[in-house]
């Protein structure tokens, strides 16, 4: 009787092990006995998140959400603790925030903490990280109807304009063949230069005329200076006369051809059949071919810009921020979207006076950089990158030129750092006013903003 109940006391107490090491193996599974820390965040819209779904911290299984607190009014947002593995504390920064990520397309929710920037501190255990709330599917809907209505709207803007500049540079072809055509068929007083054979010879005989009439005036000049020697030498009377009567006619010819001349000249220079001379002629064409060629310049500039035809003309190497001034950049949404990844440098960590005045680059300037463009270097060379370059300078010319400067700077680093196409990497310079809705009011130093892929 004792051997029996000795052995079911045996087993009794090895159930018993077996169990507790089941559970403490099971409990070191979920971090029940792993150090860890709470941390809190808000959010509006659960998106059907529950109590004990699972939380990642940079895509890596962390913790678990430890309570949801229901809020007691309406636009409350829902306060959630969450319990994370205490090995994932480096990571979580002041400047983390959370969002509801789901599992594939229709998997499980769970939370994912986005880690910080290494210029932050570790957020403190009970501290409250800053909530993302999820698209919903209806808003997706809705933005999506409004970008197609957008999008037929700006295809029927862009036909019209399209059909618009077709139609001014069809005219101007026109306009122009009409005068090339005109001249070379001899309307018109240029055409008449350029066609008349009959003008042309008319011309060249009173050249002619003239050159023979100056050659006799140089004779009879000669004849009137020997006659008159002569004369004053034996006193010949009758070979002054002779002299006297060939001046008068070398004198008759020579008006004779003078008038010739000016009537040649004059009907050449003259009104044509609309009563339009010839200088206002010529003056009235070279205004409708500038005129044209700044109408196919500015229809030109206006495809640029277009929305559609950009593209294309950014791969020509047309497509540059330095059309675009500082205001307009600032109002933009495609530049202050919320999607676009920025990362805000100082001045004082990046720059230095050079030796010839000038603001250079430091090694740790240079550092900050790198650290800052190493977590997009996946992304780097497909969407644009964006130097925007700030200045606290007193004076607003000095401002713009400083920020202009900075951006330029860092542009080059960038680019011959990474090896990036020079059409992919742009600078704004903004003085020291940031675009709105991005928390900053001011700012001195330099913004690296890479543009979210539309």
């Amino acid at each position: 009787m004792r051997s029996r109940d000795l052995t079911v006391g045996i087993f009794l107490i090895a159930g018993v092990i077996l169990f507790a090491c089941a559970i403490f193996l099971i409990s070191s599974q979920h971090g029940a006995f792993a150090p860890h820390f709470d941390i809190y965040t808000e959010l509006g819209d659960l998106d059907g998140l529950t109590k004990g779904a699972k939380v990642q911290v940079a895509g890596l299984g962390a913790g678990e959400v430890a309570d949801i607190a229901i809020p007691k009014v309406p636009g409350t947002p829902f306060r959630i603790r969450l319990r994370i593995d205490d090995r994932f504390h480096a990571l979580v920064r002041t400047d983390s925030f959370v969002t509801i990520a789901t599992q594939g397309v229709v998997g499980d929710k769970f939370l994912l903490i986005h880690p910080g920037t290494a210029r932050n501190a570790e957020a403190s255990a009970g501290s409250t990280l800053p909530g993302k709330d999820a698209v919903s599917m209806d808003d997706l809907m809705t933005g999506g109807a409004a970008l197609l209505s957008e999008v037929k709207s700006t295809m029927a803007t862009t036909r019209q304009k399209v059909d618009k500049a077709l139609d001014v540079a069809t005219t101007t072809a026109n306009n122009a063949n009409d005068v090339i055509v005109g001249v070379k068929e001899g309307r018109g007083t240029v055409g008449m230069f350029l066609r008349d054979q009959a003008t042309a010879r008319r011309v060249r005989q009173s050249i002619q005329d003239a050159h023979e009439a100056s050659a006799s005036l140089n004779r009879a000049s000669q004849q009137a200076g020997q006659i008159v020697t002569d004369i004053q030498a034996r006193n010949l009377g009758q070979k002054a006369d002779e002299a006297i009567s060939n001046a008068q006619s070398a004198t008759q010819n020579l008006k004779a051809s003078s008038e010739q001349i000016r009537g040649t000249v004059s009907t050449t220079l003259g009104p044509n059949e609309q009563g339009v001379d010839a200088a206002t002629s010529v003056r009235q064409s070279l205004a409708n071919v500038n005129e044209a060629t700044e109408n196919v310049a500015d229809d030109t500039e206006a495809l640029k810009s277009n929305f559609f035809l950009r593209g294309f003309f950014k791969k020509r190497g047309y497509y540059n921020l330095a059309h675009i001034p500082p205001d307009q950049y600032r109002k933009s949404k495609a530049f202050s979207s919320s999607r676009n990844r920025r990362e805000w440098l100082q001045a004082e960590d990046l720059f230095a006076a050079g030796p010839k005045g000038d603001e250079v680059l430091t090694a740790s300037g240079k550092k900050r950089i790198d650290r800052a463009v190493a977590e997009w270097r996946d992304f780097l060379g497909g969407p644009p990158l964006i130097i925007e370059g700030y200045s606290a300078a007193a004076d607003p010319a000095d401002r713009l030129a400083d920020s202009r400067k900075r951006a330029a700077v860092v542009r080059d680093y960038v680019r011959r750092r990474l090896h990036l196409d020079p059409q992919s990497v742009a600078v704004e310079a903004l003085g020291d006013q940031p675009p709105v809705g991005l928390g900053k009011d001011k700012w001195d130093g330099i913004c690296l903003v890479l543009l979210a892929a539309s």
